[in-house]
């Protein structure tokens, strides 16, 4: 829509007010909200002011001001308000230059694609990620000087076949046996339903939904590929709904990487293919379907792995999930169909459109904009500087013999490395200033100071079994 559109649309369905939605930097979204007759025509132009020193990793106090510019093409009526309210994605400019901020998530994926654009590789980056979350019926967690502790539960959880629940039914989940039972074992089918039906009825086209591996309430929903930007704004819809329409029920929802011990955490494996004047690149007549461009795009992905996993997998709890034996692919290989490999490509077609490439390691906890563009910034490197993969691995990575295991490069073994990683390798991130010096390493500060260290010195819960009677 343009923006008479949206007037018009607002006249149409009697909207009362105006949501205005951007991404902070660690990714969370933020909003504030103004009554219907205050959006004009001037405000998608001259946008509106806030605080930008209230929000995590932005201006300093003396540079607070800043403005958000509503997009017109974003507009989606919000299914949970209680009066109708019109949903807007914004940009982020300077209120004296105008240009937009560089620390904008969404300004960096728009900058990620209009790189790609200019080095006649491809027109378009189309991205499908698959992210997994989990419902929990109840969640209880604190830390402070001297206690910490969280307690999650799931009525459809192991843990629970022998509560008294007056009854107790008896169809609980194995731990790992949760993908694709049919209802009763699947408590959650008509949440998941729910939630599908409400991302359509916004205009997102859903290709499935189900049940995934773990145990207490762990599920997945999948979005049909779109344009990077557009993905990424559809992710921050994804979780909006997602969380909201669990409330309606109840139920909370979290996406973190790893909130059980010992069954499956939840990864967001991100299809990705270019495409130029309508036609797929990816497809060819080497490996598995590739094309040359294909077998690069992936070399630029494995080579800058363990950097692009600070942006991935950005979370302390990621490398709890990023571990051998769920799953999770931490070695840094490719193969055709291989799920244990970090990064594959699916066999479910023939067809020249179907063809892309899956990377494996990212998971649901990252800021969209940011991990998105990093992958595209990796694939145009190993395209530009012809980067083969080498041979593939289509053996089952985890029952390879030590010798030819320890040969198979890994991913980081927590977010510290991989923040490392990243201050080594991030070269190819700067290119056509896209992440700026000052983005990367306000990311590595930031990550260090309030995640890493905020970590490292409390006392976990598991010390005290381990150590308390020394």
């Amino acid at each position: 829509m343009k923006p008479k559109e949206v007037l018009a649309f607002c006249r149409e369905k009697n909207v009362k007010a105006v949501d205005l939605r951007f991404m902070d930097f660690p990714g969370v979204w933020q909003h504030f909200t103004i009554p219907v007759g205050k959006l004009n025509e001037d405000v998608f132009e001259d946008g509106l002011g806030f605080d930008g020193s209230s929000i995590r990793g932005w201006q300093a106090i003396n540079e607070s001001d800043m403005i958000v510019v509503p997009q017109a093409d974003t507009a989606v009526l919000d299914p949970f308000a209680a009066i109708p309210t019109l949903s807007l994605i914004c940009n982020i400019q300077d209120p004296i230059t105008r240009e937009d901020y560089s620390r904008d998530p969404r300004n960096i994926a728009r900058k990620a694609v209009n790189y790609l654009k200019s080095t006649g590789i491809a027109d378009t980056c189309y991205i499908g990620p698959e992210a997994e979350f989990f419902i929990f019926d109840d969640v209880r967690f604190d830390q402070n000087a001297h206690e910490g502790y969280y307690h999650l539960d799931s009525s459809e959880a192991e843990w629970n076949r022998g509560r008294d629940e007056k009854p107790n039914l008896g169809y609980k989940l194995r731990h790992k046996e949760g993908y694709f039972p049919v209802p009763p074992a699947d408590q959650l089918m008509d949440v998941r339903n729910e939630m599908m039906h409400t991302m359509i009825e916004c205009g997102f086209d859903v290709e499935a939904q189900h049940h995934e591996v773990a145990t207490g309430g762990q599920c997945e929903i999948d979005l049909k590929f779109q344009d990077l930007v557009r993905m990424a704004d559809a992710m921050c819809h994804y979780k909006y709904i997602v969380k909201n329409t669990a409330r309606k029920y109840g139920k909370t929802v979290t996406f973190m990487p790893k909130p059980l011990y010992g069954d499956n955490g939840s990864g967001m494996h991100t299809h990705l293919s270019l495409w130029k004047n309508n036609e797929p690149l990816f497809a060819g007549g080497g490996y598995a379907g590739l094309s040359e461009m294909g077998l690069y795009a992936i070399g630029g992905l494995l080579r800058h792995a363990p950097a692009l996993c600070a942006l991935t997998n950005p979370t302390t709890n990621s490398y709890k999930r990023l571990v051998p034996g769920y799953e999770a692919p931490v070695n840094l290989a490719y193969s055709q169909r291989n799920r244990s490999a970090a990064c594959r490509i699916p066999m479910y077609s023939s067809s020249p459109k179907a063809k892309r490439v899956e990377f494996r390691c990212p998971d649901p906890s990252c800021n969209p904009y940011l991990a998105f563009a990093a992958l595209l910034m990796a694939v145009i490197d190993g395209i530009q500087n012809k980067y083969h993969p080498g041979a593939p691995l289509d053996k089952d990575i985890y029952d390879l013999p030590p010798e030819e295991l320890a040969k198979v490069p890994k991913a980081p073994g927590s977010l510290d490395e991989a923040l490392a990683n990243l201050e080594r390798d991030h070269e190819f991130l700067l290119r056509g200033d896209v992440f700026t010096q000052d983005v990367i390493g306000t990311w590595i500060d930031y990550k260090r100071k309030r995640e890493v260290d905020a970590l490292r010195l409390r006392p976990h819960p598991y010390e005290f079994c381990l150590y308390y009677d020394i």
